[in-house]
């Protein structure tokens, strides 16, 4: 197997252990700086040139791309995908998670835990928006930041106006953000690979500072999680369309909040806390993914007229409460059942015997003119945008900086 990682710091912890550990593992290996790259494009045939010369062939690559170079990086690593290279994670993910505002709609849509978040522009708009999240203290965050930078925490409403307005006159877009008491100073930074939790994390900020990032000296130490943490955790980078991320949650009252997921998580942090080797997690599941790679369905499957992947809600007094899967006899419909979703829960390839309860969300491939004539009448307006919406959320498919 051949592997790029892209990154602008090959000298960067995150990316020396990368490379040791594809080494160790007879993998060739090669730091490629995603600036150096130009994109040409022709008609079937997408190509990439590094350092004015036409790229060799690989068979996967590691992003590593910075804030700071998001929309180039991710153009880079959008054609490789074009080239059919596997890549860790995809462009759509990387962009996803980036922007705060936007992998925070995707995760609330998705009835992932998230602190109460509100983005307004109007002036007038502040005050309410503060009452909405719980009223003062409140945590103030800028859209694009990372390593705890731009992150403040408001005392007083007072205060949260002030800070807000300055950010505001600086043509900087904020969040307003419930602040989670009980989890004031600390938070759980969960490692996720491919389909599980390869290691966890609990940070915990030192004095007076409510940042736990280890950038800002808060201080690591090992955990287990529960089984609700660690399918949060997961669920949460799937539904971003990461396979490698750096999960941060807060521990609340009624259990998980996402804060964040991080599409080039630093290793040092994490290894040195919990002496697993992490980036040899990563080679492994990529050099897997190589020998028998993952689809992304709906490319694949829509291209048949008429078909598709969709989703079918099952609300409260539907005909289909208290049916099992094979009494709705889908088959007779040409529907093929994927996944059921209930609640927090994800159930692959559901049994036909499976019972079907109230708000059961079921993905579905086959006949798109079947999936809608299920959809009953008074909540099809209300679930028209959710059905548009979708292939943003499905998983499809850094300037080297770590991202603590």
């Amino acid at each position: 197997m051949k592997l790029a990682i892209l990154s602008r710091s090959p000298n960067a912890y995150s990316t020396r252990r990368l490379k040791e550990a594809a080494l160790d593992r007879n993998i060739d290996v090669k730091v490629l700086d995603t600036l150096k790259f130009a994109i040409d494009l022709k008609r079937g045939n997408p190509d990439l040139y590094f350092k004015q010369k036409q790229l060799s062939e690989y068979d996967a690559v590691i992003p590593r791309i910075g804030a700071s170079i998001t929309y180039y990086g991710t153009a880079v690593v959008r054609q490789f995908q074009e080239m059919d290279v596997f890549c860790a994670n995809t462009a759509h993910g990387i962009a996803n998670s980036r922007d705060k505002l936007r992998s925070l709609q995707i995760l609330a849509r998705h009835h992932i835990g998230i602190p109460e978040t509100t983005f307004v522009r109007d002036k007038k708009d502040v005050l309410p928006a503060i009452e909405r999240v719980g009223g003062a203290p409140v945590i103030i965050k800028l859209i694009e930041g990372t390593q705890g930078i731009g992150v403040l925490l408001a005392d007083t409403v007072k205060a949260a106006e002030s800070i807000i307005e300055l950010l505001q006159s600086q043509k900087q877009n904020v969040l307003i953000q419930k602040f989670v008491a009980e989890s004031r100073g600390k938070d759980i930074r969960a490692f996720v690979v491919g389909d599980r939790v390869v290691a966890a994390m609990r940070r915990v900020a030192q004095g007076q500072e409510f940042r736990s990032n280890v950038h800002r000296g808060g201080i690591a130490e090992p955990v287990e999680l529960t089984e609700e943490y660690e399918a949060a955790a997961i669920r949460a980078s799937q539904i971003m369309g990461l396979r490698v991320a750096g999960v941060d949650m807060l521990e609340s009252k009624s259990g998980p909040q996402i804060m964040e997921i991080n599409s080039s998580p630093g290793l040092e942090g994490i290894e040195t806390c919990t002496q697993l080797d992490i980036a040899g997690a990563i080679i492994d599941y990529i050099a897997a993914q190589v020998e028998f790679p993952e689809i992304d369905i709906r490319q694949r499957l829509t291209v048949s007229k008429g078909y598709g992947v969709n989703e079918i809600y099952i609300p409260e007094g539907s005909d289909y409460v208290g049916k099992t899967i094979k009494d709705v006899d889908l088959a007779a419909k040409d529907l093929n059942v994927l996944t059921l979703y209930r609640g927090n829960k994800v159930i692959p390839n559901p049994k036909l015997d499976r019972t079907l309860e109230p708000e059961d969300k079921l993905l579905c491939f086959g006949k798109l003119e079947s999936m809608r004539g299920m959809v009953p009448a008074k909540t099809r307006r209300r679930r028209q945008p959710e059905v548009l919406d979708l292939p943003d959320t499905e998983v499809t498919n850094p300037d080297g900086v770590d991202n603590d």
